[in-house]
């Protein structure tokens, strides 16, 4: 008894002491956005880079990331860009991170679909126009409003998010200046996305747009009707690479040790070296 006395004073001590000195370590902001679009509030998560000051005059880039709750992608996603802002290797600008959390993935990633049987089965889903005007009427200049930004907008998104991705870089391609997609969800209505004309195949098109499409080892997709992954993927490709217009530049990239669940973080890291080349990433 008289041994172990003077060991829980020492532990007693050390808790007072060490304890003292404990702090929360703060990844970023948590932030509530009410929406008119979606008749709902969204809960977004923010990073910011370690010297953002809003009495400046610097303004970020800004990284949109779907899927971006917490226990989602938005710490990895986060860690990834804090990687390559590193002085030693500066691939990417320093970006302001906004990851929107979900509520129900399937009704805001996808749109009205013609097979029955899923109509049947997910019986939310096909509202992803309505989550597109979210993100341009409202989210957008949201952030843009509340934080200094530059013009540079990112989107990232996989699976689900991938589909709606893919689905606003071909119906409204200027909402974004860098799409980042990975392992689209493309077997949805039986790949109509695909089908999809774009103003971003036409010549006219002139804004200067970067599109990564990453895609793993990953086999048959869910759906009834047989598709498989990688092969929507180079679907999606090709038709990106017919495209007439002289600013945007598409970048293939299968990673054949990855599947759906593992791909995500690999993706994203070859992504950033790959849109953003020595020459143009300050």
């Amino acid at each position: 008894m008289k041994a172990i006395l003077p060991i829980f004073i020492l532990n007693i001590i050390t808790t007072l002491v060490f304890g003292q000195t404990r702090k929360p370590f703060v990844l970023g902001v948590i932030e509530e956005i009410k929406s008119v679009e979606l008749a709902e509030n969204r809960i977004l998560n923010i990073y910011l880079p370690p010297d953002y000051n809003p009495a400046d005059t610097t303004k970020y880039p800004v990284v949109y990331l779907l899927d971006g709750s917490a226990d989602e992608d938005f710490i990895h996603i986060v860690g990834l860009y804090q990687f390559n802002n590193f002085p030693w290797i500066n691939r990417v600008p320093k970006s302001i991170i906004v990851g929107i959390a979900n509520v129900d993935r399937r009704r805001d990633f996808t749109f009205p679909t013609t097979i029955e049987k899923d109509i049947r089965k997910f019986t939310t889903a096909g509202q992803s126009a309505r989550f597109i005007r979210f993100l341009e009427k409202e989210l957008q200049p949201y952030i843009q409003t509340k934080y200094k930004t530059s013009t540079a907008r990112t989107l990232i998104g996989q699976s689900l998010g991938g589909l709606l991705a893919t689905e606003i870089l071909l119906k409204k391609p200027t909402l974004f200046n860098r799409y980042i997609i990975i392992s689209p969800s493309l077997w949805w209505d039986n790949g109509s996305l695909l089908n999809q004309q774009s103003d971003l195949l036409q010549k006219a098109f002139t804004q200067k747009t970067g599109v990564y499409i990453g895609v793993g080892k990953e086999g048959l997709t869910p759906g009834d009707i047989p598709h498989v992954m990688e092969v929507d993927a180079n679907l999606l490709v090709e038709k990106l690479n017919r495209t007439e217009s002289k600013t945007v530049s598409i970048h293939f990239d299968y990673l054949p040790q990855e599947d759906h669940a593992t791909i995500t973080h690999q993706a994203v890291f070859n992504a950033l070296r790959l849109l953003y080349p020595p020459a143009q990433n300050r």
